[in-house]
Formats: C-alpha cells, sequence, structure tokens
C-alpha cells in the first residue's frame, strides 16, 4: 500500500498483484507479436506495388482515368490506414494501461489554475477519454473540486489531441504537419479551458453535479507486468479496429472519390489561401459531422492533394474531432446551454485562428 498526498487530500494507492503467468506463456506471446509485426512490416513495404498489380492487371482499370485513379486510391490506402491503425491503437492501448480516470483525477486535484489548465491539456492527449466519457468525467472532476476551466482544457484535450489522428499524421504527413496538430491542440486547449475559467461560469452548470460525492481519495491501481499490458493492448487493438473500420473504409470511399472525380486545384478555389471565408466555413462543416479520427485522416489526405491549404484542412479535421454533435448533446445533461454555447463558441474561435495562423505562415 502506497500513500501519497497531493493537494488537501491524502492519495492511497492499493496495489494489487497481477495474476502469475508462466515463464513458456509469456515467451508464446511475446514470439507471436514479435512475428505479426515482423509480418506487417513486410506487407506494409509492398502496399503500392500490391494496389498497381489490384488495380491494373486484377480490375483491368486505367489510373490515370478517374475510376482508375480513385479505386487506385481505395485499394491502397484503406489497408494502409487500417494496419496504421492497428499498431497505433496497439501502442495506445499499452500505454493508456498506465492511467485510470481516478489517477487522472488525482493528478490534477489541487492545482493551481494556470498551471492546471497545462498539465490538463497534456493529460488529456495520453488518457484514454473520448466524448461517450464526458459526462462521467466531468462529474467527477467537478466534484473532486477540480476548477471548471481546467476540466475543460482536459475535455476539449481529450478528443481534439488524439494520439491515433497523431500517429496517422506522422506516418502520412511527416513529423512537421504531426506537430503542428500537437502543438496547436494543446493551445487551443489550455487558452479555452482559461477563458471559461475566467468568464465565472459556474452557475451554468447543473446544480447536481456539485452534490456529488469525489469518493474518499482512494485510487485502487493494479501494479500488472508488462505481458499484461501487452494483452491489454492487443484487446484494444481488437476492439476499437473491430468496432471503427466501417467508418475509416467509409473515410477512404470519400477520400478516393475527391482523389479521383474533383479535378486539380478545385479545392483551392474554396478551401485554399486566397479564399477568406474557407477556414469558418470548414469550421461550421465539421462541428455537425461526427467521425473518428482515424476517420477523417484520409479525407484530410485527398484535401491537401487536391489544393486546399494546409490551415483550412486541420481546422476542419479539428472541428470535427473536437466539436462532434454526440459530445456536445451528451453535455447537456450536465451542463446549461449558455455554457455550452461558451464552450463550442470559445473552442470554434481558437480553431478558426488556427486555421488562419497556419494558411498565413505555412
Amino acid at each position: 500500500m502506497v500513500s501519497a498526498v497531493r493537494g488537501d487530500e491524502r492519495v492511497t494507492e492499493i496495489a494489487e498483484p497481477a495474476p502469475k503467468r508462466t515463464r513458456p506463456t509469456e515467451v508464446r506471446l511475446f514470439a507471436a507479436i514479435g512475428a505479426s509485426l515482423l509480418l506487417w512490416a513486410l506487407l506494409y513495404r509492398n502496399l503500392a506495388m500490391i494496389a498497381v498489380w489490384a488495380t491494373r492487371d486484377l480490375l483491368h482499370l486505367d489510373v490515370s482515368r478517374p475510376l482508375g485513379s480513385a479505386v487506385s486510391f481505395f485499394v491502397f490506402e484503406a489497408p494502409k490506414v487500417l494496419m496504421l491503425l492497428t499498431v497505433v491503437v496497439f501502442g495506445v492501448g499499452i500505454i493508456r494501461s498506465f492511467f485510470t480516470a481516478e489517477r487522472t483525477r488525482a493528478m490534477l486535484a489541487g492545482k493551481r489554475e494556470s498551471v492546471g489548465n497545462v498539465l490538463a491539456a497534456l493529460l488529456g492527449t495520453v488518457t484514454p477519454f473520448c466524448s461517450c466519457s464526458a459526462v462521467p468525467l466531468f462529474i467527477g472532476f467537478v466534484a473532486a473540486g477540480i476548477p471548471l476551466g481546467v476540466t475543460f482544457s482536459f475535455l476539449v484535450s481529450a478528443p481534439m489531441v488524439n494520439e491515433v489522428a497523431l500517429a496517422l499524421l506522422f506516418a502520412m504527413f511527416g513529423w512537421k504537419v504531426a506537430a503542428l496538430y500537437l502543438g496547436t491542440g494543446l493551445v487551443i486547449a489550455v487558452i479555452s479551458g482559461w477563458t471559461i475559467g475566467r468568464l465565472r461560469l459556474e452557475r451554468h452548470v447543473e446544480p447536481w453535479v456539485f452534490e456529488m460525492s469525489a469518493g474518499n481519495g482512494i485510487v485502487s491501481v493494479e501494479r500488472i507486468g508488462w505481458t499484461d499490458r501487452a494483452r491489454l493492448g492487443l484487446a484494444a487493438a481488437r476492439e476499437i479496429v473491430g468496432k471503427v473500420w466501417p467508418y475509416v473504409l467509409a473515410g477512404i470511399a470519400v477520400g478516393a472519390g475527391i482523389h479521383g472525380y474533383v479535378p486539380e486545384n478545385f479545392m483551392a478555389s474554396i478551401m485554399g489561401k486566397g479564399a477568406w471565408w474557407s477556414v469558418p466555413i470548414a469550421v461550421l462543416i465539421g462541428v455537425p459531422m461526427y467521425s473518428n479520427a482515424a476517420g477523417i485522416i484520409p479525407v484530410v489526405h485527398s484535401l491537401l492533394e487536391k489544393g486546399a491549404a494546409l490551415g483550412t484542412v486541420l481546422a476542419f479535421m479539428m472541428a470535427v474531432i473536437a466539436l462532434s454533435l454526440p459530445e456536445i448533446v451528451i453535455l447537456r445533461k450536465v451542463l446549461r446551454p449558455v455554457l455550452i454555447g461558451a464552450f463550442v463558441g470559445i473552442v470554434a474561435a481558437g480553431i478558426v485562428l488556427v486555421g488562419y495562423l497556419f494558411n498565413l505562415l505555412v
């Protein structure tokens, strides 16, 4: 049993021994993972050749024609994104095994608001929470005495700075685009939470939220080894990829249509740097849409290929991920319309400013 004082409360972590596993079982597990990764790497390196063979030789399509170009894009991108997604989710599943909602709440409790905003935004990038977790997280954070602004920094960062999106952006566009996404997402989360904190909007939280008990300060943490963490990573890959693959394929299909049938530089006329209204329009289109990060990346890829400006496309992607309509509906259970409006307006304004900034600088 380990005790530590955080803020004004004592947090006790109860270590529970993980079930023992035999050495041969562990060896077989890691050998299977290693062999799978080797096969993954071999297949991934030859995807382009396989896509060309499937389009030209198997389907007898001309890649210079719109249909052939669209099919070639889909045949190449579908396995590529799904393979990347599987490996990324496996790795993220291992990282997430170190975090729980209780531990995250304990880390934020008792922090000064300015420090708390930054810490909350950073924690939001690595914790396993999405819009589905909005209500229980919000209740737990507020009941623990965490300031409203700090809570919102976390709620903005958790979906917006999505680690899956970050890894896919890095793999598909390079470290600069990934770094832009990470840096701007964190800045928006910090500033949005700080601004909401300054507005003193606590009266627009449903009263029953403050009446909830935050618990007794005990955080139960199971001490597990790397074998169990690997199993959690595999379970996460099966569960998440199993749920999102239809959305991923739908996003790739949209991207394939844009790639094959949208004329070159057409997007530059409506989503380019020269159109001042392109960024706010992109955000307005993105807010009511609902897609996971993996599903929106292929669309981003196609838009950039067709001449859309990077800032406009990043603004569109952030709006889809961070301001999804389902999350807003879920938050209505704990927030009154005024606070929801402030949240959406402040985050949307931050995304628009980021879009303009990168269209100006990049």
